[in-house]
């Protein structure tokens, strides 16, 4: 066990969010975690850097609190730390530390928003150790990490036949799916069975059901579909994690319970991209505006072409099945589930794509159901694609909440 002794050098300079005082609480996790969406959301990062930031973030300031009461198993890292050390402190210089060896032209944002954290907390020695533990507990998740085939270089290869245009855009996160796995033990482990023939009826019958109500010029769709539709064009950790911190806030949970929820939230979610872009290189199947457009090739008379079908929204630049939405959606409200149950009161959430326009909810499963049915609306998913990616996010979210950071009494109980 690697035991942090005190500490009498200060960090580096510090950001805040907006701190909120109080001692011991849940603020700070929830705080970073929307500090980080901030800065992906002005760098404009897509879901797969995205989840992977988010998980390294939330692993880390888990590792960080955890290690002063040891309340929960650890993911990988054995830290201990004296109970005087400040949770707060610790959570703030693991995330800041997280947040600036991955966007290091962010390090005056990241300075502020550290001050703001500790600006409430005394300047003692609990401060000055809470500090270290987080910044060490952020150098050995980064180091987890190193190796994680994040970098891999895109190798993509566009069908074609020689002589023949195709368009030239990149489709994106083409290595996402052979990354390391916080949980599973590959990409593949949840991989799903192939997509239907284009000549059985689960595939003419949706196949013909995006294209009645999937399209941009759709008679069938209702007004409240359309917005739910472009309600769901935001993706990623935007599209989940203002639910968790309500979550979290409906339960008054303690800075270590919060980190916990946070971190087991984000490390899912990870898993899911990773699942679900393995699966979606692996059958390379067709979009319905591809689809629709090329029906004729698949001799079906039950799925005729439709020359200039457009969908609703433009369409996600990678295969289509299964639908990453719905993994994502499906694993991070499986994990909800376990820890907060399945109503925890209203929830809501407000998207980029659609201004003024709130959803809202009681149940989990209304949440995830919609997001998937979103997909339908916006004319990118077929009903069977999104019905998998539920399933495999519900498997992905179960695993995660059955092997990680799991109570300690549990985890000593042979029954477990």
């Amino acid at each position: 066990m690697k035991t942090l002794s005190k500490i009498k050098s200060p960090l580096l300079v510090i950001v805040a969010l907006v701190a909120c005082v109080g001692a011991a609480r849940a603020d700070v996790i929830m705080d970073w975690n929307a500090k980080a969406d901030a800065i992906a959301a002005d760098k404009k990062l897509l879901p797969a850097p995205q989840a992977r930031t988010m998980s390294m973030l939330h692993v880390a300031m888990f590792e960080a609190v955890n290690a002063i009461e040891r309340r929960y198993a650890p993911y990988k890292l054995d830290l201990v730390a004296d109970r005087s050390t400040s949770r707060e402190a610790a959570a703030a210089a693991a995330a800041y530390n997280i947040l600036l060896i991955i966007y290091p032209d962010q390090k005056d944002t990241l300075d502020t928003a550290l001050m703001a954290s500790l600006s409430g907390i005394p300047d003692t020695e609990g401060r000055a150790n809470g500090i270290e533990l987080g910044k060490t507990a952020a150098a050995g998740v980064i180091a987890l990490r190193a190796g994680d085939g994040s970098d891999a270089q895109e190798t993509y290869r566009p069908y074609t036949t020689a002589g023949v245009y195709v368009p030239t855009v990149v489709p994106i996160a083409t290595t996402a799916g052979a990354t390391t796995p916080w949980v599973m033990t590959s990409g593949s482990q949840f991989r799903p069975a192939p997509p239907p023939a284009l000549d059985s009826e689960t595939w003419s019958r949706d196949v013909n059901e995006i294209r009645a109500i999937g399209a941009r010029s759709s008679t069938i769709r209702t007004p409240e579909q359309t917005v739910i539709g472009r309600f769901w064009f935001v993706v990623g950790p935007p599209s989940f994690n203002a639910i968790v911190r309500q979550a979290a806030l409906a339960k008054t949970m303690d800075v270590v319970d919060c980190a916990r929820l946070f971190a087991l939230a984000e490390i899912a979610a990870n898993d899911a991209i990773v699942a679900v872009f393995d699966a979606k290189y692996q059958y390379n199947f067709w979009r319905p505006m591809t689809a629709i457009r090329n029906a004729d090739i698949t001799q079906n008379p039950a799925t005729p072409r439709e020359p200039s079908w457009l969908p609703l929204g433009e369409t996600p630049l990678h295969p289509e099945y299964p639908c990453a939405h719905c993994i994502v959606s499906a694993s991070v409200s499986t994990v909800l589930r376990h820890i907060v149950g399945e109503e925890f009161g209203e929830f809501s959430m407000t998207s980029p794509s659609a201004p003024g326009v709130t959803r809202k909810w009681t149940r989990l499963q209304d949440y995830s159901d919609e997001v998937a049915n979103s997909r339908i609306y916006a004319g990118f998913h077929y009903r069977f694609s999104t019905e998998v990616g539920k399933e495999m996010g519900r498997k992905i979210g179960d695993l995660t909440v059955a092997t990680q950071l799991r109570g300690l009494e549990a985890r000593a109980d042979p029954k477990q």
